[in-house]
């Protein structure tokens, strides 16, 4: 009997890591499957990621003292999780669906190595979708004089249902500082990558009226700062004058989903390092 585990090094650069990483593995009788490293030239700082087989009988709290040594040596930060372990996720949206749908049918299919533990929302529109796919839906309305209690109603259910990941699929409300400061590398957001222009509603349209010719869509994680956190990832699709509004919110639409699950997806998988206010993706 085998099992799959993933890991994850953050350290000063300095020579000799990953040697001394895959020395303790080889010493455990580990294989290794996957194997990705960077060395960033503007922090300093090395990333690796390594994806090893061992036997049943090796369980974490064995690896982790096995590599206590060399985390110590070189002043790791390390992180270890079993590939089969699944990321409970909380998605929050309001009344825009293409998001939500596409994280529930890849997460349903296999696609995407997160738990869905629930779908909350400011508006009850999406709980059909939710509950077809077998899902809670959790009301959570919002106005302004309702913000501060439906904020510690939304805290309370991330510790309820220990809630790893949240998503934000399109929701449109903004996350308190406290709060964000509070789940910081916790949250993914998605948006148009138009920012800073055509803020607010129908930013599609407002990019139709310009003639833009290409529509993108990032994938960020949330920091007190609106809309500023470090990038996952991003795409585009070209658009022209042939395109109607209906055409641009769509192709908008179908960037943003593929965009944040990929997004989802890469955190899930322990892809995602972080490198100050930058991100290394290793995909």
């Amino acid at each position: 009997m085998s099992r799959e585990w993933i890991l994850r090094v953050t350290c000063p650069d300095a020579t000799g890591i990953v040697h001394a990483v895959t020395g303790v593995l080889a010493s455990l009788g580990a294989n290794i499957t996957e194997s990705q490293q960077f060395s960033s030239p503007d922090s300093l700082q090395f990333f690796l990621r390594v994806q090893f087989v061992t036997n049943r009988d090796c369980d974490a709290e064995a690896l982790e003292s096995s590599l206590a040594e060399a985390a110590q040596r070189f002043d790791m930060t390390l992180s270890l999780q079993p590939v089969e372990k699944k990321t409970r996720t909380l998605v929050l949206v309001s009344k825009a669906a293409h998001c939500l749908n596409t994280l529930l049918f890849q997460q349903s299919s296999g696609q995407l190595p997160i738990d869905i533990v629930g779908v909350a929302g400011n508006h009850d529109d999406l709980r059909p979708l939710a509950e077809f796919h077998g899902h809670d839906f959790h009301h959570i309305p919002i106005t302004r004089e309702t913000k501060d209690a439906a904020e510690t109603r939304l805290s309370g259910l991330v510790d309820e249902l220990d809630v790893e990941l949240i998503v934000l699929a399109r929701y449109m409300q903004i996350l308190s500082p406290d709060l964000c400061t509070r789940l910081e590398g916790r949250v993914i957001n998605i948006h148009h990558s138009f920012l800073p222009s055509f803020k607010g509603a129908k930013p599609y349209h407002q990019a139709h009226a310009r003639g833009v010719k290409i529509i993108g869509a990032t994938a960020h994680y949330v920091t007190p700062d609106l809309d500023e956190g470090p990038i996952i990832e991003q795409d585009v699709a070209r658009v022209d004058h042939n395109r109607n509004i209906a055409d641009f919110v769509q192709r908008g639409q179908d960037v943003e989903a593929a965009v944040l699950a990929r997004a989802v997806a890469w955190h899930a998988e322990g892809r995602v390092l972080m490198d100050g206010h930058r991100t290394v993706v290793f995909n």
